[in-house]
């Protein structure tokens, strides 16, 4: 994989994210100067998505020449009273020195569509699958804010496959041993089993490096 650099890039992305870009900074991939989180969750609350996403993303501009979005372009900002303004809308607003990680959303970003399909072949016999990354575990209250039981039981018990996790940083493994019973209940709160799955992070770097080479190429 080519040598990264984002010294001049700053990051801005939802919360959900940050376990696997703050193990990415770490491990010395991204030399970022800075990473910049909205709130986990905002998909429900897209009017505060935006106003969160937007001012980060101006505080973000002080500091580098450019600003890296990681938040998916499909699924992360549904805005219902316009429905023709999408996440690109607002990405393009905040001028060419912006760019968004190329991804439907975070499942996405960390394992393509038939990377998906294979582990749901391999793990649930092709049955329906939730997909959540290690971050829907840890903000749990965020991402799922409002959530009852039976609006649980209205989205949850139809994926027969269980909610599987995409672990590119170990999470999971942590989190069981530590929190067994935590663990449980938010299964029985879902009505299916979760299942970590480990993956690698290359998709993901993947995707960052194409959008810093867009960056300096403009």
């Amino acid at each position: 994989m080519a040598e990264a650099r984002f010294n001049d890039i700053s990051i801005v992305s939802c919360g959900t994210m940050s376990l696997e870009l703050n193990f990415l900074k770490k491990e010395g991939f991204l030399d970022t100067p800075q990473i910049l989180y909205t709130r986990p969750g905002l998909h429900q609350d897209t009017p505060e998505l935006e106003r969160q996403l937007v001012r980060q993303i101006e505080q973000a501009k002080q500091k580098t020449p450019y600003v890296l979005v990681v938040y998916g372009g499909k699924f992360c900002y549904v805005n219902i009273d316009q429905p023709t303004r999408l996440m690109q809308t607002i990405i393009t607003e905040q001028g060419p020195s912006v760019a968004r990680i190329e991804a439907t959303h975070c499942m996405d970003m960390i394992a393509s569509e038939a990377e998906r399909e294979q582990i749901a072949a391999e793990a649930a016999g092709g049955e329906p699958v939730w997909w959540m990354t290690p971050g829907w575990i840890k903000f749990r209250k965020d991402v799922f804010k409002g959530w009852d039981k039976g609006l649980a039981n209205e989205n949850f018990p139809k994926h027969t496959g269980g909610a599987i996790v995409l672990d590119g940083v170990g999470y999971m493994d942590d989190f069981m041993a530590e929190n067994p019973e935590t663990f449980l209940e938010y299964s029985d709160w879902m009505g299916i089993p979760i299942i970590p799955w480990p993956v690698s992070l290359d998709r993901f770097k993947r995707l960052l490096l194409d959008q810093a080479e867009i960056l300096h190429a403009r």
